[in-house]
């Protein structure tokens, strides 16, 4: 489970990279729908990950015997 964890952390690290460097592209006035298609994909996916961490990590951890 612990590297569930970890994967899912690196995968939400290297998405939040990917959403400040679209947000970095909106311009200021005319944002262009493409990268507002793209940031909202990007977010979406991250919400799916960031739930999914969240649930491993309410899991009780199970003794190995």
């Amino acid at each position: 489970m612990m590297d569930q964890i970890q994967a899912l952390e690196k995968k939400l690290a290297k998405l939040e990279i990917k959403i400040r460097e679209t947000e970095k592209r909106l311009p200021a006035h005319s944002v262009k729908p493409q990268i507002m298609t793209e940031l909202f994909e990007l977010e979406d996916e991250y919400e799916a990950l960031w739930s999914q961490l969240k649930a491993l990590k309410a899991k009780p951890a199970v003794p190995k015997d």
